[in-house]
């Protein structure tokens, strides 16, 4: 079997998780890493048993990493003359640059949620709208928020219909890690609506939607809370047991200790997955209530690593390597280990 061959534009956040996922996909290949400096995660990289490929952007910046003692393949042209796409996890403004050049090269790309959405063909979601992006050169991910939250919301619609959505987001701050936004003890509100309620609609436009968006001091994880107006009745049991029976959707126990975003990254942390990330969002069961017939349901969002299940599914819409988007998600979700 012919595998995909991949590249990852920048080592960050996201970008080291997007690596990791191609490396667990029977059908792709990881190509390597292209990023312009030895930052803690290039350095992190190269004291693990099986480094990536590194690339730089242009050869001037070779002798940064090899001073570090960081051997570097090539440079950026190099990756992109051995690719059939890229997954571009730039900071957010330097992507639509790179597109430029992925168009000049005639590379395909996905680029993340920091990027504008005309940086794309298609605002894209695997479950959601993936017949949208079969065949197109450039998709675009929704943001972590919004990615985790449509799962929730699609998986519902998908049963009984959903008319409109008002969500509530209490977003954390930062990443670990990013000092640079400094010591805070502050809850910051936006007006609504908040655009990740306005990116659902791009991608679900028959749903009416509306938030709110609160920033608060912590860096592990979202949380956010919808209410939906499903188009037939639906119960508190049948809502969980759809939920349940999704593969990028965990439903989990207040009861059981799970009472917090926190206590879902120890979790993660303890049950020894990489970097304590985890690909599915978690649904808290106690949390699911009617509000009338509204569906009233509360969800943590792993804002570091939500996005690489969908990604991937970007890569099989992109190249066409499934049409059908219950194939490619399977697919996807057994690499991935969410069977």
């Amino acid at each position: 079997m012919k595998k995909i061959k991949v590249g990852v534009a920048g080592y960050g956040v996201i970008g080291q998780r997007l690596a990791d996922g191609i490396v667990k996909q029977d059908d792709m290949e990881l190509v390597g890493v292209v990023d312009v400096a030895p930052t803690l995660s290039i350095r992190a990289l190269y004291d693990s048993p099986k480094p990536y490929d590194l690339y730089v952007v242009d050869d001037s910046m070779k002798a940064f990493f090899e001073a570090e003692k960081i051997p570097v393949k090539g440079n950026f042209d190099d990756l992109l003359s051995r690719v059939d796409i890229m997954l571009d996890a730039a900071p957010g403004g330097v992507g639509i640059k790179n597109k430029e050049i992925y168009k000049a090269k005639g590379v395909k790309a996905i680029f993340q949620g920091g990027e504008k959405n005309e940086v794309a063909d298609v605002f894209f979601h695997g479950y959601a709208n993936y017949p949208k992006g079969v065949g197109k050169d450039y998709l675009k991910l929704t943001s972590c928020n919004t990615t985790g939250f449509i799962r929730a919301v699609d998986c519902i619609d998908k049963a009984v219909g959903v008319e409109r959505v008002v969500v509530t987001i209490i977003r954390r701050v930062a990443d670990p890690g990013d000092t640079h936004r400094g010591l805070v003890d502050v809850a910051q509100v936006e007006k609504v609506p908040n655009h990740q309620a306005k990116d659902l609609m791009l991608i679900m436009p028959h749903i009416e939607a509306t938030g709110a968006l609160i920033h608060v001091p912590t860096t592990h994880g979202h949380i956010i809370t919808i209410l939906a107006t499903p188009k037939k009745k639906i119960s508190v049991d049948e809502a969980i047991s759809l939920f349940e029976a999704h593969p990028r959707i965990k439903v989990v126990d207040i009861a059981k200790g799970f009472n917090s975003n926190t206590a879902l990254f120890k979790y993660a942390r303890d049950k020894g997955n990489k970097r304590a990330d985890m690909y599915e969002i978690g649904l808290f069961r106690e949390m699911v209530a009617l509000s009338g017939d509204n569906l009233f349901f509360t969800i943590s969002i792993p804002q570091e690593s939500v996005v690489i299940p969908e990604t991937i599914d970007g890569i099989r819409a992109s190249l066409s390597l499934q049409t059908d988007g219950k194939e490619a998600v399977k697919l996807t979700n057994k690499y991935l280990g969410m069977e």
